[in-house]
């Protein structure tokens, strides 16, 4: 059985991460390989990253970005592995069995789709950066026995193994261009094709602090293509099961959407300033997506003709 580590590369420095999985690779003698694929950097990432090129199997570098969705799928053209390892570029490795431990359950158990998990630091970071860490803790980092509980749900492409047949049939929706929900519209597609998602206690360590101003405009982003998703979707049960779709879609059934507007736009600055203290609670970032996606679905652009 062969493993092909794919890793979407985007303006980050990814020597350390690729040093430390071929160390495992060599001192294991596993059988797997690396591939990268830049998503159009720039040139000083491109340039911090081009040694890398005689370390891995293959480096691609594209000239123009295609984007979270699109990339992944573009993997299958440059491997013939029977299962493909996709993380994100900013991970960090904190387990030396890593690899083995994916290889080990592959063995044992012939799955489909595996989600090793994420961590981040125990230790809060300082308040400009407090949003992303505490939505990470409270929301992201889930421990198996609670990820277990929703398989799909719980479902992220940080850190994931999938059986290269089921990607072939199964692709990552390539109309989500920008930030948001790739990984919920891909793990729907799998529960509707009855392709089941294990979860293993195999973590990555997500090593790219994202300051308040960075997060939130990521969190406007997300709502936007939310927003895309639903007036565009043809399988649209795969995008009601979203939690924030949910609460659209009840209050457009009730009536209720224009009157939460005015509220929105009444107390959208106060709790922006409050989100980027990065002190505030995630129900207040709920409120701020849900404001931001009900203007996105009055734009003329996104609303369905």
């Amino acid at each position: 059985m062969k493993l092909s580590i794919c890793i979407p590369v985007f303006n980050f420095d990814v020597n350390e991460l690729i040093d430390d999985l071929q160390n495992q690779i060599d001192s294991e003698k596993l059988d797997a390989e690396i591939i990268l694929i830049d998503d159009a950097s720039s040139q000083e990432f491109v340039n911090i990253n081009k040694n890398l090129e005689t370390k891995v199997s293959q480096f691609i570098f594209l000239e123009k970005n295609i984007g979270r969705s699109k990339i992944r799928n573009l993997f299958l053209k440059y491997t013939n592995s029977e299962y493909l390892l996709f993380l994100d570029c900013d991970g960090k490795v904190i387990n030396e069995n890593f690899l083995k431990t994916y290889f080990e359950f592959i063995s044992r158990q012939n799955p489909d789709v595996i989600f090793g998990g994420r961590k981040v630091s125990e230790i809060e970071p300082d308040s400009e950066y407090g949003l992303r860490w505490k939505f990470a803790t409270e929301r992201e980092n889930l421990p198996v026995d609670q990820r277990l509980k929703s398989p799909y749900l719980s479902f992220q492409t940080n850190n994931f193994v999938v059986r290269k047949s089921v990607l072939d049939k199964i692709r990552f929706n390539e109309g989500i261009t920008q930030y948001g929900y790739e990984d919920l519209i891909f793990a729907k597609d799998l529960y509707n094709h009855q392709v089941k998602v294990d979860h293993i206690d195999n973590p990555i360590f997500n090593n790219d602090v994202e300051t308040n101003v960075v997060f939130l405009a990521k969190a406007d982003q997300s709502a936007k293509s939310l927003a895309q998703l639903i007036n565009t979707d043809k399988n649209f049960d795969r995008v009601s099961e979203i939690k924030l779709a949910k609460a659209y879609l009840m209050m457009k059934k009730s009536g209720t959407v224009h009157l939460y507007q005015l509220l929105y736009k009444l107390f959208k600055s106060q709790i922006e300033k409050k989100l980027l203290t990065g002190n505030a609670s995630l129900r207040a970032l709920d409120f701020y997506k849900l404001g931001q996606l009900i203007g996105y679905m009055s734009k003329p652009e996104i609303r369905r003709n």
